[in-house]
């Protein structure tokens, strides 16, 4: 796929997120990104979660590199185990990155907890087959939204930045 990170929206850098707190801390890179559908009204299939509070969230589907994947096989497999649908890149959409506390222990104190600096991956790919479901354990539900509606319903600003410029990435890729 020679050329296709020419397409990359770059993510404004917050100096404050990018050093995150003091101290040593654990890194996680992980990869996905957004599976459109363009047959007919172009659609695109995004997960929920619940969080902590017990709301449901929805975000573009995403998990973690195993073995010795590359970060694009990685992010064709989450997105097929957590959506259903199959999918090949046409472009990268950028990368995220945040920073969080996990605890070792599930009820640990917070001297137990850990520190975390994650790098997301986004990408784009076309709908190559599959049936949505929500089989993945770790999927509370999956839609088809119409690609227009996309933006407003994810959850995290930084996803919806991401998303912004798919219509005229697809325009260029199709």
């Amino acid at each position: 796929m020679p050329g296709y990170y020419h397409n990359a929206v770059p993510r404004p850098r917050n100096r404050r997120r990018l050093a995150g707190p003091p101290g040593p801390h654990h890194e996680e890179t992980s990869a996905g990104g957004l599976v459109v559908d363009i047959a007919g009204a172009a659609r695109a299939a995004l997960i929920a979660r619940y969080d902590r509070d017990g709301r449901l969230r929805w975000s573009l589907p995403k998990g973690h590199i195993e073995g010795a994947e590359t970060i694009e096989e990685a992010a064709v497999r989450e997105v097929e185990e957590e959506t259903g649908i199959r999918g090949r890149i046409v472009a990268r959409l950028g990368s995220i990155d945040y920073w969080f506390s996990a605890s070792h222990a599930r009820h640990a104190p917070p001297s137990r907890d850990r520190r975390v600096h994650k790098t997301v991956h986004h990408h784009l790919l076309l709908a190559t087959g599959g049936v949505l479901s929500d089989t993945d354990p770790e999927v509370a539900e999956v839609a088809w939204v119409p690609l227009a509606e996309v933006a407003g319903r994810l959850a995290h600003a930084d996803e919806r930045r991401l998303v912004a410029h798919v219509p005229e990435i697809l325009v260029a890729v199709t």
